[in-house]
């Protein structure tokens, strides 16, 4: 190996792209939070390979997306802890009325409309899951079909502007000079999941289901209390405050949970114990070395490794797919969203064609697809959730965990073909 060579090798952008790469794989085959890993080489790629002083490390810190990250789920652990999200999710199916034939679509539906509210989807199939398995197998609903209702739902929501995940992308895409885009990224990655969610309802008993005769869907009565009354009307005023008068999302939300806590409908312990520390460790973690990878120019190596895979006339479908294979195992929030998004601008550039809008969204939609796999989060809940008193339950689990890790593969082609072929037409 000659000096060159060497030096290159060693360089902070040679190693910060490493960095990822290594952060990349963890999450790939480790259980470890890969923002501590992430926060670990960004200080190490930061002081001992570029030089800088660790107040530059630190400064690389996402204070702002943390904080209405923090914000937004501080306000729902509040409406999860004190029952309203439960309520209105018990008062949702009670809509059915007892025709088997509405269940898919109230999932759906029902799941969207609470992940685009602000939960996400994550939080929405925690909370829909129980009841929605539990129901579709007293309406005889096949469970992969619930699960794929309910997954595809809380996915067709989670890039609402007023949702934590939202949130996220959103600043990701503002900061690669993409901002000013929120419906753009909202109606893609509706469509997505919707149109996922029609092939799936054709494909596993939808159409049979209108045969069957009517259920009784009693699932116990919650009657809204005065703390569901007082939550509901507080969030309803932070959507307005946000969508209306612009106000920032995270900001408005810590001002809705101190009125809600003040008001003695929430308890500050229970909102803590809410929120998913988790996962802002993770976004926040990853985050801090796409600061560092962007300044010491690994940013740039790394467009340069996805323009290899790409042209300009393939690369909203070939970056749907690779995103979507790597979300297959790792985090799309925490991992993908943070590392792809903000080298667009760069890859576009690089290939000398290309939209950077459909690229981004492409991201988003292709990443997202894959993620009611049982590998992640929102499958596994699914599978949890089979009812526990239902003969069989450990084969129904096995035969769920099968499916639906092929339906998470096979979203991963799909995506990218949904991309290919028709994100074009959310990027107005």
């Amino acid at each position: 190996m000659d000096a060159v060579t060497g030096t290159m090798l060693t360089s902070p952008a040679v190693l910060s792209l490493v960095a990822l790469l290594l952060v990349v794989a963890a999450s790939l085959t480790s259980r470890i939070n890969v923002g501590v890993l992430a926060v670990v080489l960004a200080w190490l790629v930061g002081v001992f390979a570029a030089g800088w002083k660790v107040e530059q490390v630190m400064n690389a810190f996402p204070s702002s997306l943390f904080l209405t990250l923090l914000g937004v789920t501080l306000l729902f652990g509040v409406a999860q802890a004190n029952g309203t999200m439960e309520a209105i999710t018990h008062t949702g199916i009670r809509a059915l009325r007892g025709h088997t034939a509405r269940l898919p679509l109230l999932l759906f539906a029902l799941a969207c409309a609470i992940s685009s509210a602000g939960p996400g989807a994550i939080a929405t199939t925690a909370l829909l899951a129980p009841l929605a398995m539990r129901l579709a197998h007293g309406a005889r609903m096949p469970m992969l079909l619930a699960a794929l209702m309910v997954g595809n739902g809380a996915n067709a929501g989670n890039l609402s502007p007023i949702s934590a995940i939202g949130v996220l992308v959103l600043d990701l895409m503002d900061t690669a000079g993409l901002g000013g885009h929120a419906l753009n990224v909202w109606t893609a990655n509706f469509a997505a999941h919707a149109l996922a969610a029609a092939v799936a309802w054709a494909l596993f008993g939808g159409p049979a289901m209108r045969q069957t005769p009517p259920i009784d869907t009693a699932l116990g009565t919650i009657r809204l209390t005065r703390a569901h009354t007082i939550t509901i009307g507080v969030l309803a005023v932070w959507v307005a405050a946000v969508v209306l008068l612009s106000l920032p999302p995270g900001l408005a939300a810590f001002a809705a949970a101190a009125v809600l806590v003040v008001a003695k409908v929430g308890e500050d312990g229970a909102m803590l114990k809410q929120v998913p520390w988790p996962v802002l460790v993770m976004v926040c973690g990853v985050s801090v070395l796409i600061g560092v990878l962007d300044k010491t120019g690994g940013m740039e190596l790394f467009t340069d490794l996805l323009a290899r895979l790409a042209t300009p006339s393939s690369v909203n479908g070939v970056m749907a797919g690779v995103t979507g294979l790597l979300s297959t195992y790792s985090s799309t929030s925490g991992v993908v969203y943070p590392a792809f998004l903000p080298a667009v601008p760069g890859l576009v550039a690089k290939l000398g064609g290309g939209d950077a809008l459909q690229v981004a969204l492409s991201i988003n939609v292709g990443a997202a697809l894959v993620d009611v796999s049982p590998l992640s989060t929102i499958g596994a809940l699914c599978i949890a959730a089979v009812p526990a008193g239902e003969e069989g339950r450990p084969g129904q689990q096995r035969a769920l965990f099968r499916a639906l890790l092929l339906w998470g593969f096979a979203m991963c082609v799909a995506g990218a073909l949904f991309c290919q072929l028709f994100i074009r037409l959310f990027a107005w």
